[in-house]
């Protein structure tokens, strides 16, 4: 499933659960509203990447490597950070079921 596609179903499914509360609901919407923003993060990143791919097969220089690379980790440090708390809430939410 593409990222797209999952956060699209999982904004349905959390659409359509009415025992959910607003403090939930509002930590979702957080959640999503990250993932949305780290998706575009990690597109610019990856095209950049690309680049810095290209550079080098043709033996080019890659000036900003370590810069491309640091952009990388830092968005796959946030999008780690979601699913962290996307994590929590569940289990949150399990305990109190």
């Amino acid at each position: 499933m593409s990222m797209a596609g999952f956060l699209a179903h999982s904004a349905l499914a959390a659409a359509r659960d009415q025992s959910r509360t607003a403090a939930t609901i509002a930590t979702e919407r957080d959640v999503l509203t990250e993932l949305f923003a780290m998706r575009r993060q990690l597109g610019w990143a990856g095209s950049n990447l690309n680049q810095v791919a290209r550079a080098l097969n043709s033996d080019g220089d890659a000036p900003h490597l370590k810069e491309v690379l640091a952009d990388i980790r830092r968005a796959a440090n946030a999008v780690s950070k979601a699913a962290d708390r996307v994590t929590h809430q569940q289990e949150q939410e399990g305990e109190a079921a």
